[in-house]
């Protein structure tokens, strides 16, 4: 069987062995096979014709043996990806970093989570804009007994601020409202606003039989006189508009698929206390491990000229 050997060997598992058994002098059997006299003497005291591992004999790292035993036990009793491991243990382990959690996780075969195997389509990046470029959706939401609404939600591209509000119906008047509502509670100015093609942002898709004698929709004026951008999506392709699709469906996991809800005010409430804990606590792995609005009050430093209120503000203090 060949045996491998590290790049620099000078000698063979046969020549240590020679080396061992013989009763010449170290300056001797130096000369004989042509190398370091100090290769001689490491062979001739060793046991073994085997290389010795390279690697530390003892692990180097900022965390404590309690520290690594919890991050185990975590991962173990949660199954989480290490994004959410990493950001839920952060404020327990201060001297946690993404990297020696991973090589943790790593030295105690916990790195790799079973996984199902499934065909998904492949991940797009959305192109880099400036924050004022909102997503803007309808989704509805439905909790039996003919009790249906339609949960009007926009998020920025970039901050990843979100607004949400519930509605009766999807009608062109609810979604102005909505708009109105949009840019009155964000703290900066709004440049450029996604939605699909609904009848209750764009008379686009509808017949021209069917479309009001007014050449503009109600939307596009609202957008027109607040300096807005309306762009549309591609017909027929949602995925265009999937940063507002994905929040949808985190919205509905967080309150209507986990929660009973009684009548439409119960829901509003707990819609608004949501948001409420989005924006200002939840840390997002796109933002680099920041809150929406930790994210708006570093941008407010970087450039203040497109805010129009300083995101402290909707913070509350020792007054509320």
């Amino acid at each position: 069987m060949a045996q491998i050997l590290h790049a620099r060997a000078t000698t063979t598992a046969r020549i240590r062995k020679e080396i061992q058994e013989s009763k010449k002098s170290i300056r001797e059997l130096a000369k004989e096979y042509n190398i370091n006299f100090k290769t001689v003497l490491k062979w001739k005291h060793r046991d073994s014709v085997n290389d010795n591992s390279c690697h530390n004999k003892k692990v180097r790292t900022v965390l404590s043996d309690l520290e690594q035993q919890v991050i185990c036990v975590f991962r173990k009793s949660t199954n989480l990806p290490l994004d959410d491991c990493y950001i839920a243990l952060k404020e327990t382990i201060p001297n946690l970093s993404r990297s020696n959690l991973h090589r943790c996780l790593k030295r105690n075969n916990l790195s790799v989570l079973p996984t199902e195997i499934t065909v998904t389509r492949p991940k797009q990046k959305f192109k880099t804009y400036e924050i004022g470029y909102f997503h803007i959706d309808i989704t509805e939401i439905n909790l039996g007994r003919n009790n249906k609404f339609y949960l009007f939600v926009a998020i920025d591209r970039t901050s990843k601020f979100a607004i949400a509000k519930l509605y009766k119906k999807q009608t062109i008047e609810n979604s102005n409202h909505f708009l109105s509502e949009v840019i009155r509670l964000c703290p900066y100015k709004i440049h450029t606003i996604l939605t699909d093609n609904g009848a209750q942002f764009t008379y686009k898709l509808l017949d021209k039989n069917c479309r009001p004698k007014a050449k503009f929709h109600p939307f596009d004026l609202l957008c027109r006189k607040n300096f807005i951008r309306h762009k549309l999506t591609k017909f027929r392709h949602p995925w265009t508009n999937g940063q507002v699709e994905r929040f949808n469906s985190t919205v509905k996991e967080a309150t209507v698929k986990k929660y009973h809800y009684d009548d439409f005010e119960q829901i509003e409430k707990h819609l608004q206390e949501f948001l409420l804990a989005y924006n200002f606590a939840k840390k997002l792995k796109s933002i680099n491990y920041k809150t929406p609005m930790e994210f708006l009050s570093g941008k407010y430093e970087e450039i203040p000229k497109v805010f129009l209120v300083k995101p402290c503000h909707y913070a509350g203090g020792l007054d509320n």
